[in-house]
């Protein structure tokens, strides 16, 4: 490991000045995938600015309605609040999902948005991989890629984003907001990953040197109505290999509100338009569901490794909208 100085920032402030003064230094939460990134010489930060102390680790309800979530909440404490749990269980059931109950006593809620993407080649430094070293090529495309992106890929990169949580902020239209040091900013989670294009090393649109604040979620009433489902290898402490966030709001055998996000099939967590367009006022039946998967997936362009994902996700996507609608039914 590259030897590196630490410091522990008092406040938002001074934890942004510690980094921009030093292009080569990073934000340091609770360390789950950053340490791990700097043990196999992935990440070879200079400097490394201990961001856990500061006062970001509140979940207080906004006046709109929503919530505010600070940036230093554990992944632990975020599943456990009472209002996550009421009015958005898809995402205390995301977080569940993620990770072991050790790791989410220590990952934050700004470092689980902020982590990179597990696949092997970007994690060997003995590989080439366009994310870790730009121009150096793709080799997943031609190699190991069962677990890699039906949407959204490019010849230049085929990698998944890892996060559960992620997945269920983008369903319900999370707001992130950060600091630098011209002031605070906001990002619509739908616009805070980049798209892969040719510059997959470019993962989010936050400015050089942004410290995350915290996530605003906003009032989306059909939000109570939420389930969180992962597919994973194992049983327990495993990334997905394809997972659905929903919610859904029927009256009279009537979808009034879908809302629908796919995770592990993208380079980012995919907010599935097409599929909700399709639900949005039709009948909650199995056939409309099926439909609007089959829209959202027309779209997709396996690799011949991972073909099996375009059928686990319509399965994936059927199967928990028709829970959400059989639970409405009651």
């Amino acid at each position: 490991m590259r030897e590196f100085d630490y410091r522990r920032a008092d406040d938002v402030p001074g934890a942004v000045a510690l980094l921009d003064t030093d292009p080569d230094a990073r934000y340091l939460g609770g360390g789950t995938n950053l340490v791990d990134l700097m043990k196999t010489g992935v990440e070879r930060p200079a400097r490394l600015v201990d961001v856990r102390r500061l006062p970001l680790d509140r979940i207080e309800s906004a006046d709109d309605g929503g919530l505010r979530i600070g940036a230093t909440v554990t992944n632990s404490d975020l599943a456990a609040h009472p209002e996550v749990r009421r009015r958005y269980p898809a995402l205390t059931e995301a977080v569940l999902a993620g990770a072991s109950g050790q790791l989410r006593n220590m990952a934050t809620v700004g470092g689980n948005l902020l982590q990179r993407t597990r696949c092997g080649y970007f994690a060997d430094v003995t590989k080439p991989c366009n994310k870790r070293l730009p121009g150096s090529g793709c080799p997943a495309v031609e190699g190991e890629h069962h677990n890699h992106a039906i949407l959204g890929a490019s010849e230049h990169c085929v990698a998944v984003h890892p996060s559960d949580m992620g997945v269920a902020l983008t369903a319900f239209d999370a707001v992130v907001s950060y600091q630098t040091a011209d002031g605070p900013g906001k990002l619509p989670l739908a616009d805070f990953y980049l798209p892969v294009g040719d510059t997959p090393h470019r993962e989010t649109a936050l400015p050089r040197g942004a410290l995350i604040t915290g996530i605003t979620l906003p009032p989306v009433p059909s939000a109570a109505h939420s389930r969180y489902r992962k597919v994973r290898e194992r049983a327990s402490y495993a990334f997905a290999i394809g997972s659905v966030a929903a919610a859904l709001d029927v009256s009279n055998g009537v979808v009034r509100e879908a809302r629908l996000a796919l995770g592990a099939v993208a380079s980012r967590p995919w907010r599935a338009h097409a599929a909700e367009r399709v639900l949005n006022g039709a009948p909650a039946s199995a056939d409309y569901f099926a439909a609007a998967a089959d829209a959202e997936l027309a779209a997709a362009r396996p690799l011949p490794g991972n073909t099996y994902k375009v059928t686990l996700m319509r399965n994936l996507v059927v199967a928990v909208l028709s829970e959400l609608a059989e639970e409405a039914a009651r």
